[in-house]
């Protein structure tokens, strides 16, 4: 359905600036000219828009796939918490992902958080439990940044809302059709998989790394932090770059809309109910004038 949508709306715009099209292929000095402003104004970036995949959360019907989810919390414990911190997710919520009450618990224990103070007034360290969050992996945005080329890794409890490229017209018109909001997962899965060398006569400061999806320039501090068999996953799935990030951006969309599944249920409930109230009133509107002169 939504490529259906797409396709149409794409038919219909490109018909309408089909002249347009047409005139500026008739004016080759006008090309130049754009492709010398092109060449010589501030880049935009990401240089490269996001690649889109398929997600069993995409539209007004979709679902966390738990098997998934539990790939992708295993991909951030394994690399990803290394240096990236999310204070907002507790433990609790792993509940979520298909794990018993035993299984939170013991998972949780593998952590160790800051608590206090004591009867004496001192902090103290102690074994996690269900109702603590993620702890972060540096004591502060300053040790973040000392162990990380002077910039400190964002954390991660939202970063798939908050990383999203914007989409320019006509895009984001067909976007309000196809129920679009995939963005942030996109970016992130393109952004882990587009590593790559620069192009010649680029050149990369010292301790940057080249990503052309980077949604703020050319180079990040963050190196390549996936590699084909990093990570051993215990269902069979593909133990593959490309796999890991679509399983830690599923996992990061759920972090940061845990609800997902409930609102678009919640919905798609509302609209059956704005239906049914809109028949009820049109039929209460023709019994009232029925027999009525007008």
């Amino acid at each position: 359905m939504k490529t259906l949508v797409t396709s149409i709306l794409s038919f219909a715009f490109a018909a309408g600036l089909g002249s347009a099209v047409l005139a500026q292929e008739a004016t080759p000095a006008n090309g130049a000219a754009a492709a010398h402003h092109e060449e010589s104004a501030t880049p935009h970036y990401p240089l490269k828009e996001p690649k889109e995949e398929e997600w069993t959360f995409a539209g007004p019907f979709g679902h966390y796939d738990k098997s998934q989810l539990q790939r992708g919390l295993k991909v951030y414990t394994e690399v990803c918490s290394a240096c990236h911190s999310m204070n907002l997710v507790p433990f609790r919520m792993l509940d979520e992902l298909g794990y018993s009450e035993a299984q939170v618990k013991a998972f949780a224990a593998n952590y160790e958080v800051q608590d206090g103070p004591n009867a004496a007034g001192e902090m103290f360290t102690r074994k996690a439990v269900p109702s603590d969050h993620f702890p972060a992996p540096f004591a502060n945005a300053e040790a973040a940044a000392a162990s990380n080329n002077g910039a400190a890794p964002p954390d991660f409890s939202l970063i798939a809302k908050a990383r999203e490229v914007e989409r320019g017209f006509p895009q984001f018109v067909f976007d309000i059709f196809t129920q679009y909001q995939e963005g942030g997962p996109d970016y992130i899965h393109s952004l882990l998989t587009g590593y790559e060398e620069p192009p010649a006569g680029f050149q990369v400061p010292q301790g940057g790394h080249y990503n052309p999806y980077f949604h703020a320039a050319a180079v990040l501090a963050m190196p390549k932090p996936l590699s084909d068999g990093q990570v051993t996953y215990d269902d069979g799935a593909p133990a593959t770059v490309d796999q890991y990030s679509k399983d830690v951006s599923a996992f990061l969309m759920w972090a940061a809309e845990p609800h997902l599944e409930e609102r678009k249920r919640t919905g798609f409930m509302v609209m059956i109910f704005l239906l049914i109230f809109t028949v009820l009133i049109y039929l209460t509107k023709r019994s009232i004038y029925a027999n009525k002169e007008h």
